[in-house]
């Protein structure tokens, strides 16, 4: 198949869309990626590079309808699967920014149904199960919901968003027969199927888990949960492109992987139903370029809430990956990423998000074996890396005045002694009694004052370091609410 490249004109940030580095590093990656979709035959790829609030480069590969030619562009629409989290996640952190829930909150303070609940006797119902009486005077009937052991701690809101409920991956055979449940169903699914793990234990992804807190967004908001994305996020964010489970105009068709004779299956709409809030959303690299520039900003949510969002709570046993609040997280090369990635029939998707650069790369695809996580590192490793080198200031020269030197020297108190070392016109503090040199930075604020920066957070970093002067001589180190006096030479 003959790859078609197509580009729309974007309004590109000026000096960075521009840079020679930049420039150079998207023709490398188009080269490579021709390459894959060429030899791989894919279908089609669309791509995009944010830094900060731009769109600095997108592009689409390939088409988005193998039968009528039609090309992949920007704003073609894919379905995103699982970063349906992304904005279920982004939800519940708007709820609670306007007060009206916690994270620590029990699911089933919003959901009743998701509790075992002491009841009076009362006629079999197909959607509970009744237990014996434990006093002669009432049922214990047991809903929805059922614990792994039985003493279980319940099922929180954070523990849902984080992939720690325990409960079971999915709610059915919905991958398969692309019969996703109802809400209906999805309780009935509960009624008979106990949790895999109590809550907190470990890291369990889980698609049903999602599908529960987003029933929390309908019942909280008294909004259905399409309708509260679409007036919350979509619409402030100027997402007019993206919508839930509607088969809506402009969507590239999916297909399934390459099979063996070369021929792809074709496949359908499919309604992620109940599901919509771990798989539902369909957008574009355009639109999503505006949820990645949101993660820089407190457009939707306060500073705290992305703070909180971004905060890793699970990691893996290298300590390379894990998973924040509705954000998969990885380490790289002394960097962390946040993003997500998704698998839909027809569609895989990719974003990572680095947030010290303000960078962003978007991978949608329309194959299922396009592995677009592939793709997204390359393109973070090529463009991305030439828009965050291009972005990064220069080094600014210290400022040093040359009287600073007379605070060098050995500070003792009971607690230990702290040594100031003059560093090339820069001062150093470090503990001379530890095996290893681990400099923490004092950096000037002014009037005699610094502020101490460090990597450990075990120091007092951030916090105000200034010295006591007597007849001439500095004589004291007061870091916060703490001092040491120095050690006469």
């Amino acid at each position: 198949m003959k790859t078609i490249l197509f580009l729309i004109p974007l309004l590109l940030q000026a000096g960075v869309a521009d840079n020679p580095d930049v420039k150079g590093s998207e023709r490398l990656f188009e080269a490579w990626l021709s390459g894959q979709m060429a030899y791989r035959n894919l279908p089609g790829v669309a791509v995009g590079v944010v830094y900060d609030q731009e769109l600095v480069w997108a592009k689409g590969f390939g088409l988005a309808d193998l039968a009528a030619k039609s090309p992949v562009t920007p704003a073609t629409k894919f379905r995103m699967a699982s970063h349906s989290k992304l904005f279920t996640a982004t939800s519940i952190m708007q709820l609670r920014d306007a007060g009206i829930l916690r994270l620590d909150d029990p699911v089933s303070r919003y959901l009743p149904w998701f509790k075992a609940q002491r009841a009076p006797s009362a006629p079999p119902n197909p959607e509970t199960r009744e237990l014996p009486p434990a006093d002669g005077n009432s049922v214990l009937r047991v809903s929805e919901a059922k614990p792994a052991e039985g003493d279980d701690t319940e099922v929180t809101i954070e523990a849902l968003l984080t992939h720690g409920s325990g409960l079971s991956r999915e709610a059915g055979s919905h991958w398969s027969d692309f019969n996703f449940p109802t809400a209906a169903e999805v309780r009935a699914y509960l009624a008979s199927n106990r949790a895999i793990y109590p809550p907190g234990v470990r890291f369990k992804y889980s698609n049903l888990g999602f599908t529960i807190a987003a029933m929390v967004v309908e019942a909280v908001s008294g909004e259905p949960f399409a309708a509260y994305v679409a007036k919350h996020i979509f619409d402030p964010l100027g997402m007019s492109s993206s919508s839930i489970d509607r088969p809506v105009e402009g969507m590239a068709i999916g297909y399934g992987r390459r099979m063996p004779d070369g021929s792809r299956e074709t496949f359908p709409f499919v309604d992620a139903r109940a599901m919509a809030g771990a798989t539902g959303v369909t957008s574009t690299v355009e639109d999503m370029a505006k949820f990645v520039s949101s993660q820089f900003n407190a457009r939707i949510l306060s500073k705290g809430a992305l703070r909180q969002m971004h905060r890793v709570r699970f990691v893996d046993a290298t300590w390379t990956s894990g998973y924040a609040i509705g954000f998969s997280v990885s380490r790289v090369d002394g960097k962390v990423w946040i993003g997500h990635g998704g698998s839909y029939p027809g569609y895989k998707t990719h974003t990572y998000i680095q947030m010290e650069e303000n960078l962003g790369v978007i991978v949608l695809t329309n194959g299922d074996d396009s592995e677009p996580s592939a793709i997204a590192t390359q393109l973070r490793e090529t463009v991305g890396a030439a828009v965050a080198k291009s972005t990064t200031a220069p080094p600014q020269k210290p400022v040093w005045d040359a009287s600073w030197t007379r605070f060098a020297g050995v500070y003792r108190s009971r607690s230990g002694d702290v040594h100031v070392v003059e560093l090339n016109q820069q001062l150093v503090t470090i503990d001379p009694t530890t095996p290893k040199v681990t400099p923490a930075r004092l950096v000037p604020l002014g009037d005699g004052t610094f502020r101490l920066e460090s990597a450990s957070g075990g120091l007092p970093v951030g916090e105000i370091v200034r010295f006591e002067q007597q007849n001439g001589r500095v004589v004291r180190i007061y870091t916060g609410g703490s001092y040491r006096d120095r050690v006469p030479e």
